[in-house]
């Protein structure tokens, strides 16, 4: 039986390699409209966060989202994201 590959992405935040799934996908479109990609396959540029309370607060802080999708990120994807914590 063939074993299936997992995809591993990484944190832009933490530098961390993980597993796709264990990642949150925040994705900018042609329009520049920024959102959260819950299924990791939507069209256009994405990066990739841990979901982690830390790692949010420091990609607001330090503006990294906004430099690696070229685009303002809104407060209310903070806020989102936040709210997707467990």
């Amino acid at each position: 039986m063939k074993v299936k590959k997992v995809p591993i992405r990484t944190c832009v935040v933490s530098r961390e390699a993980r597993p796709k799934e264990e990642l949150i996908r925040i994705v900018r479109d042609k329009e520049k409209n920024i959102s959260i990609d819950l299924i990791g396959k939507a069209p256009g540029r994405g990066a990739y966060l841990t979901l982690d309370r830390e790692i949010i607060l420091k990609a607001k802080k330090t503006k990294i989202l906004d430099k690696k999708l070229e685009a303002n990120i809104p407060d209310s994807i903070y806020e989102e994201l936040l709210g997707l914590i467990k």
